[in-house]
């Protein structure tokens, strides 16, 4: 149960980090687009959270 819970989690922040970092592509608005330019920092962090939570609980179901 609590495996299954970090995966989504990890899966959750993973999804938001690659938005922030995919966002000033995708977005059309210039203001949005520098905001969320400016936060490409939090967007990795999310990104490597995420693959590292799924992860940990991908190895802990198998042992």
């Amino acid at each position: 149960m609590k495996n299954d819970q970090m995966l989504l989690r990890g899966a959750m922040c993973a999804v938001i980090g690659a938005a922030v970092l995919l966002g000033p592509y995708v977005l059309r608005s210039p203001a949005w687009r520098d905001m969320v330019a400016g936060a490409h920092v939090v967007g990795w962090f999310a990104l490597a959270l995420g693959v590292v939570m799924m992860a940990v609980a991908l190895l802990r179901r198998k042992g």
